[in-house]
């Protein structure tokens, strides 16, 4: 019996990078996609099977859809996990074209992903679609609207593919990550005393990892989940559930008592 094949794109750092592990090492083909080659060294080096691409092209979902079909003869699961996150300031001069590279990678890729993925899945009698949105998608954050629609778009596209594509087995959920310590967050102007603020505003009182979130990548993406479906799962150590008036209680970790 043929292995799973589980389709993984953003996977050469970050939430990607540790979902794609997670899937291979509990005995899942894995094809690992992303914009960077050199960035996918690690999964060559592993076996993985990789995809070279610019997930906001349509052309590079049709050619990770094909990978699985050629390569493994199936294709159970897809994790639609690339992004980018930019700062748009209303008065900036660039800031419709960075409003544009935002949607175009955070959601036509997601789009695009289950318009080829979808299809492929049904005609074997279904499979699971998972994309990653935010906590951004639930609210605003200063400076940031694009990133805010684009996760929020993400959120209710997956809503309502769960609703065009039940029927035929293939479900379609989203996970919202909260801060976690990845390049995306550490980047650009993210400064230690950023850090702390967001450590500090979650009620476990730290940022999460990679791995945990691969973890509700991976539950999401497997059978285990078989009846959820238009689900929007937030692993985010608590930030929604804070209506945002009240900050949570900082205590330092050293005080806590286990």
């Amino acid at each position: 019996m043929s292995k799973p094949v589980a389709i993984i794109t953003g996977a050469g750092t970050g939430i990607g990078q540790a979902a794609a592990m997670m899937f291979a090492d509990r005995g899942y083909d894995v094809i690992a996609v992303d914009l960077n080659e050199d960035a996918l060294h690690w999964a060559s080096v592993r076996g993985i099977a990789t995809v070279v691409g610019d997930v906001s092209e349509e052309s590079t979902s049709e050619r990770m859809v094909a990978a699985a079909l050629e390569g493994f003869g199936r294709l159970d699961t897809v994790v639609l996990n690339a992004g980018i996150a930019k700062r748009t300031e209303w008065e900036s001069d660039d800031v419709m074209e960075t409003f544009d590279q935002i949607m175009s990678v955070n959601v036509r890729s997601v789009v695009a992903g289950i318009r080829h993925a979808a299809p492929a899945m049904a005609a074997r009698g279904g499979g699971s679609i998972v994309a990653t949105a935010s906590t951004s998608g639930l609210g605003g954050d200063p400076l940031r609207f694009g990133y805010n629609a684009s996760k929020a778009a993400v959120i209710n596209i997956c809503r309502a593919a769960a609703l065009d594509w039940g029927h035929a087995g293939v479900r379609v959920n989203a996970m919202g990550p909260g801060p976690t310590m990845t390049p995306i967050l550490q980047g650009g102007r993210m400064t230690p005393e950023h850090l702390e603020t967001f450590r500090r505003n979650i009620p476990l009182q730290r940022l999460g990892r990679p791995e945990e979130q691969a973890e509700v990548l991976y539950f999401l993406g497997s059978p285990a989940s078989s009846f959820v479906t238009g689900a929007v799962f937030m692993c985010d150590g608590g930030v929604t559930a804070n209506a945002g008036v009240f900050q949570p209680t900082s205590i330092p970790l050293s005080e806590v008592q286990h």
